[in-house]
């Protein structure tokens, strides 16, 4: 039976907040379907120009510091608004609740003094160029100076893994700018969570006041027609799949432009050193599992092509123990997934009647499922599924990978050298030690850019 509760909100309906200038709003709640969230009031989610935002003459140490103080409120959740969150989200989203709570239990990792300072020093060359202007010596004796100036950001952010969240809200207030998040269908609810518990940290504290986080239907032209323009904001920071990259494009034009984190993939390469002992080949096969089953393989980071070096035989042993490994929970994956999609199902079934040329390890359960093949296969594997291609040489491999591969494990270490300028030259953006994919020191590059760099307006005075 349908109807409405005494304040308003639909019977049965998830009650989404919305985060407006560091407050939540209070805004009569409208019907979204499975779910009610505030009307937006677009006028509230825009930043005039004709004055500066609020955080933009604030000091780095002291937004620092308040990123610090959130990352400790959000260890503690005192006030209990990630639990509320967590409990809110398990229902719905496509993560079982095991590696949801974990992910919830470490979103203060990304709020910790030193990795803050090392985006600052490694992305910008240090605190001076936020604070204020950085002097330069040009050629021929002339002096300039150039200054990383508060940017006015719209940040479309991926709900496969709530450290997407976490990491939003840290570059967008380390740039000092101000932030409209809008929250993604599959993640309502971590990002105004961090919002709420900065605010309850520092209530009214400028950086605070900088930050919006509302949902809309992702492409709706009444809302992001008005939105994403150029009086109002200077980039809008894109997360997301091909449509939702392709359906921002034609708002884009002089003075707003695209900082996208783009659709991709990742593989992996086991050099024949694995087969050196029992004990090598173990490692190297949990390293793999480790990288295929992150986020349960939501992430972009996580495997999905392993190319081992050696006979089909080799590549065999390699599956096999691959294979067993993809049902052990880690900290951000869980022994058993969803149940593999019926299209997959179809697919899969075909090649295990193509024996010896194709091999398949394991179920359609969601515990894991291994594919030895001569080629890649023409399917995404997806949900805990890893194909394994056997290769005479790594170099082999490299053809394998593109622009669209962000990134790749390589075992052992040792071979990484070898290999890393032609997966960069293909397109590749991480090489990484097997089983070290998921997650990416801060500091470094993500996506083959540096962001908070990008994310900044750079003004030189000549």
């Amino acid at each position: 039976m349908s109807g409405t509760t005494l304040d308003g909100t639909a019977a049965g309906s998830v009650a989404v907040v919305h985060v407006v200038r560091g407050e939540v709003d209070d805004s009569a709640p409208v019907d979204l379907g499975r779910f009610t969230a505030p009307g937006l009031d677009l006028n509230r989610l825009v930043w005039p120009r004709t004055e500066p935002g609020p955080a933009f003459h604030v000091p780095v140490a002291e937004i620092v510091d308040l990123l610090v103080e959130t990352g400790e409120a959000l260890k503690a959740d005192r006030a209990g608004l990630l639990a509320e969150a967590l409990e809110r989200m398990a229902p719905v989203s496509p993560l079982p609740a095991e590696v949801l709570e974990r992910a919830y239990a470490v979103l203060w990792r990304s709020f910790q003094r030193a990795g803050l300072y090392a985006q600052i020093d490694h992305e910008l060359g240090g605190a001076d160029v936020l604070d204020g202007w950085r002097e330069v010596r040009l050629p021929e004796n002339r002096i300039a100076a150039t200054r990383a100036f508060p940017p006015r950001l719209v940040h479309i952010i991926a709900g496969n893994a709530p450290g997407v969240a976490a990491m939003s809200v840290v570059r967008g207030a380390l740039t000092k700018g101000v932030n409209l998040l809008k929250l993604p269908s599959n993640d309502l609810f971590t990002a105004t969570a961090i919002l709420r518990t900065m605010a309850a940290v520092a209530p009214g504290h400028p950086v605070v006041r900088s930050f919006s986080a509302v949902y809309w239907r992702g492409g709706d032209e009444a809302v992001e027609s008005v939105l994403f323009r150029p009086q109002f904001f200077d980039k809008l920071v894109a997360w997301g799949g091909e449509s939702t990259i392709r359906s921002a494009l034609k708002y884009l034009g002089p003075g707003f432009e695209l900082v996208s984190f783009d659709p991709k993939t990742s593989i992996s390469m086991i050099g024949r050193e694995a087969f050196a002992s029992e004990e090598s080949l173990a490692r190297a096969a949990d390293a793999g599992a480790a990288d295929a089953t992150f986020f349960n393989q939501q992430a972009c980071v996580a495997s999905r092509f392993q190319f081992v070096e050696g006979s089909w035989d080799d590549a065999d042993r390699y599956a096999a123990l691959l294979c067993e490994r993809l049902a052990v929970a880690r900290e951000f994956s869980s022994a058993g997934g969803p149940r593999v999609a019926s299209e997959l199902r179809e697919e899969i079934d075909v090649l295990r009647s193509m024996e010896p040329e194709y091999r398949v390890w394991g179920g359609y359960d969601g515990q894991g499922l291994v594919i030895r093949s001569p080629e890649p296969v023409d399917f995404h594997p997806d949900g805990k599924i890893v194909d394994v291609v056997p290769v005479a040489a790594l170099s082999e491999a490299v053809v394998h990978a593109g622009v669209a591969t962000q990134t790749v494990g390589v075992y052992p270490d040792a071979r990484k050298a070898e290999l890393r300028d032609a997966l960069a030259c293909a397109g590749v953006q991480r090489v990484v030690s097997l089983g070290r994919a998921g997650g990416m020191p801060p500091g470094l590059s993500h996506d083959g850019f540096y962001p908070l760099q990008r994310l900044m307006r750079w003004v030189n005075d000549e």
